[in-house]
């Protein structure tokens, strides 16, 4: 990976989870505690919260993955049978879904990122705050008790 981050397996969260750590001013502890206490008091300090857990959870899944394979691997004679094999491809899976989340994170912290600044980020930031439906989960109701017909907006025109 570039931007500092070394391709040894165990500095990615570490380097990442100080970046956290400069970047809100406060321990990864601290920061986890202050989104659990108000998750919408600021919803990137829970993105980066959510997204380091997974990063942290794909790490560990990776750690265990490699040392399966070294235990196989370990115990093979001189070729490598199907279920080593296997034991690799999980290794790469693991390796991947950890990078992908630890790209996700770096995204997070990044306020001149790519799609951060054009207009389809104002139009999610300004739908963010909501925290219930758009719309009213059951039709209003006509005063014979029917549900009235209802209209949904799609490309320009409405639907019944």
């Amino acid at each position: 990976m570039s931007d500092g981050i070394s391709d040894d397996a165990e500095d990615v969260v570490g380097v990442l989870t100080e970046r956290i750590e400069e970047h809100f001013g406060m321990g990864m502890e601290q920061l986890k505690a202050a989104v659990s206490a108000k998750p919408n008091a600021n919803p990137a300090a829970t993105d980066v919260v959510k997204w380091h857990g997974l990063l942290v959870q794909a790490q560990s899944v990776l750690g265990r993955a490699e040392d399966d394979l070294l235990a196989a691997l370990e115990a093979q004679p001189s070729e490598v049978d199907d279920p080593t094999m296997g034991l690799a491809h999980r290794v790469n899976a693991a390796v991947t879904a950890r990078d992908g989340r630890a790209l996700v994170v770096r995204w997070l912290l990044d306020p001149d990122a790519p799609g951060k600044k054009d207009l389809a980020a104002e139009r999610l930031a300004r739908l963010r705050p909501r925290t219930g439906p758009a719309v009213p989960a059951s039709a209003p109701q006509r005063s014979g008790g029917a549900p009235a017909p209802s209209s949904v907006s799609r490309a320009g025109g409405f639907i019944r």
